[in-house]
C-alpha cells in the first residue's frame, strides 16, 4: 500500500510538471543542452529573424521536409546530405540549418562549415522551438499549415498542442 501512495504522488507531481508549461520548457532546454556539441553557433528563433538575407537550411529526411518546413527553406537531408543540393550559394551567404530540435542540423551544419561555408548557424531547437514560439510553417505547396512531422514519440512530445503532429 505505501509502495502504491509513493508511485501515485511521483506519477501526480510528474504529470504536474510536464503539464506546467514554463517547467516543461526548461526541461526540454536542459535535454537539448545536453545533446548537442555546441561546435557550431546556435541562434534562437528570435535572433534568426534579424537577418533578412539568411537561408534557412532544413536537415531533416525528405518525408519530414515535405509535411511542412520553414517558408523558403532549402531542404540538404540528413542521412542522405548532399552539399550539392547547395550548389550555387556563396561560401560567405548567411546560412541558418534546421531539424527537428538541433542535433541533426548541428552536424550538418559542421559539415558545411567544413566545406568552407563561413557563417553558418544552427538554429537552436529547431523546427519544433520555431513553432512552439508561434512562427508559421508551410507545406509542399507553400500555404500555411499547422501539420509537423513528430520525428517520433519522444521529442514529438515536446511539441506545444497548437500543432498536429503527423508521424510516417
Amino acid at each position: 500500500m505505501k509502495r502504491a501512495v509513493i508511485l501515485t504522488s511521483i506519477a501526480l507531481g510528474l504529470g504536474f510538471l510536464l503539464t506546467n508549461q514554463t517547467i516543461r520548457r526548461e526541461l526540454y532546454h536542459l535535454i537539448l543542452d545536453s545533446l548537442l556539441s555546441h561546435t557550431v553557433p546556435k541562434v534562437n528563433v528570435q535572433e534568426s529573424q534579424s537577418d533578412v538575407n539568411v537561408i534557412f537550411i532544413d536537415a531533416r529526411e525528405k518525408e519530414e521536409f515535405e509535411v511542412s518546413k520553414i517558408s523558403g527553406s532549402k531542404w540538404v537531408g540528413y542521412s542522405d546530405f548532399d552539399l550539392d543540393r547547395l550548389s550555387g550559394l556563396r561560401k560567405d551567404c548567411p546560412l541558418i540549418v534546421y531539424c527537428s530540435v538541433g542535433y541533426r542540423s548541428e552536424k550538418i551544419a559542421e559539415k558545411l562549415k567544413s566545406a568552407g561555408f563561413e557563417n553558418v548557424s544552427n538554429l537552436y531547437g529547431g523546427i519544433f522551438e520555431w513553432v512552439n514560439e508561434g512562427y508559421e510553417i508551410v507545406n509542399a505547396s507553400g500555404s500555411v499549415t499547422s501539420k509537423i512531422h513528430g520525428y517520433d514519440r519522444f521529442w514529438s512530445f515536446w511539441l506545444e498542442e497548437k500543432v498536429e503532429i503527423v508521424d510516417n
